[in-house]
């Protein structure tokens, strides 16, 4: 089996922290041996864990793409809106890609780098969509193919984000802005549309969207709050407080790196006094909804409701699957699966193991197939960009309606994209 070796583009929390460690715990199937990061410290600390010669320190993809080839694949995990580039060069120059998700805050351009995936088909490019690879979903592809519970009819499924995650990263933090970024149902759920894609196995026909910014906005401002939650009167109270989420000693976020590159306790309260994590919920500038809901209609009839809310306690999906004979409610955080046959009193609960943590194990199981498509051509490649390109789609297309408050046709807003890039 070939060692390989592998570059990263972006030293964030997916680049730093989610894929690249697997190479850490297993190296003699390959090493990290290049980053490209703009943020001095974060390029530091990236440098120093992962051992690396300075030769191969880059302040930009654009630098280290400039070289000569200096690695077997890229992982490129950078901001949404710097995606189709360094993927499109990184594949001219013969590198195997792993891509963050979403592909691209660019319709056009996911759609493009769907074609590119075709073009080299010869190099393994995938896409960071990781509930493929949990076994928790898996183990609900395994019951839909036995057809023990007979047809799957309809889906419920929810993307329950967590008043706390929503206020650090889609309100004060990197996604709060579809304008700078992308819109809430592509940042943080073309992984849900993907997962749905997968156990129906069906092209979408029909999606409608509803959906607004409710809540965390300037019309919530009370005369009793201030700007910065370290000068609030309420930032002992208020459940979004940027005191009770990042300082105290029973702080919601765990995983401060977005913070601060080095998050010690002296480094957050200075973040929190000038930096964005350190503004009230109310006073920043999102604009990403705060509560959305789809409806799907596949090509094989059935049907699919998807949820996404800010305003749920725990951060977790939870999912139910209607069969013609039966149905499973799941809860992904808890890796819990309830079974119930109809004309049975008795429910079968399954818990499927999990032998590691990132995304209910489907962090290091992506990474880990990859690696292994490489080095000896044996990886299943779940998440390849061709089959990606749906779930992408599928957004935008929610997007749309929820703006528009248009039915969409999927495939008619495929192929009008399509015709507009050919007529460029």
């Amino acid at each position: 089996m070939k060692k390989v070796k592998i570059a990263v583009i972006g030293a964030g929390s997916r680049g730093m922290y989610a894929y690249a460690p697997y190479l850490l715990d297993n190296p003699e199937l390959g090493k990290i041996v290049a980053i490209a990061e703009p943020i001095d410290e974060k390029r530091d600390l990236f440098k120093n864990k992962y051992n690396l010669d300075s030769k191969n320190i880059f302040n930009s993809w654009q630098d280290l793409l400039a070289n000569n080839k200096i690695a077997d694949a890229i992982i490129i995990a950078n901001n949404d809106d710097s995606h189709f580039e360094p993927a499109k060069l990184a594949l001219e120059k013969g590198y195997h890609v792993l891509l963050e998700k979403p592909m691209s805050n660019n319709l056009n351009e996911v759609i493009k780098l769907g074609e590119l995936s075709k073009k080299y088909n010869n190099q393994v490019f995938m896409v960071c969509h990781v509930l493929r690879y949990t076994p928790f979903f898996n183990e609900l592809k395994k019951i839909i193919e036995s057809k023990d519970l007979g047809d799957l009819i309809s889906i419920q499924h929810n993307e329950n984000i967590g008043y706390w995650h929503f206020a650090h990263s889609y309100t004060r933090g990197n996604w709060r802005n579809s304008i700078k970024t992308s819109p809430l149902i592509l940042a943080k759920s073309c992984h849900d549309l993907d997962i749905l894609l997968w156990l129906v196995d069906s092209p979408g026909e029909y999606i409608s969207s509803f959906g607004n910014l409710s809540h965390l906005t300037s019309a919530s401002f009370k005369h009793n709050m201030k700007d910065r939650c370290v000068k609030c009167d309420l930032r002992n109270t208020c459940p979004y407080s940027a005191i009770k989420i990042y300082l105290q000693e029973d702080k919601i976020v765990r995983s401060l790196n977005s913070v601060h590159p080095n998050p010690t306790k002296y480094n957050l309260k200075k973040a929190l006094q000038n930096g964005p994590y350190g503004r009230c919920v109310y006073k920043c500038d999102n604009n990403v909804v705060d509560h959305m809901v789809s409806i799907i209609e596949f090509k094989n009839k059935v049907t699919a409701t998807f949820n996404l809310s800010a305003f749920t306690e725990e951060c977790s999906r939870t999912i139910k699957l209607m069969f013609s004979h039966g149905e499973v409610g799941g809860n992904f955080t808890q890796n819990i699966i309830d079974i119930h046959k109809f004309g049975t009193n008795t429910h079968t609960i399954i818990s499927p193991k999990i032998n590691q943590s990132g995304h209910g194990g489907g962090d290091y199981s992506l990474i880990k197939d990859f690696i292994s498509s490489i080095s000896s051509n044996d990886g299943e490649l779940k998440t390849t960009a061709t089959n990606s390109v749906q779930s992408h789609v599928m957004a935008f297309a929610a997007e749309y309606s929820r703006i528009s408050h248009k039915v969409i046709n999927l495939s008619d807003f495929y192929n009008n994209i399509k015709e507009d890039i050919n007529e460029l």
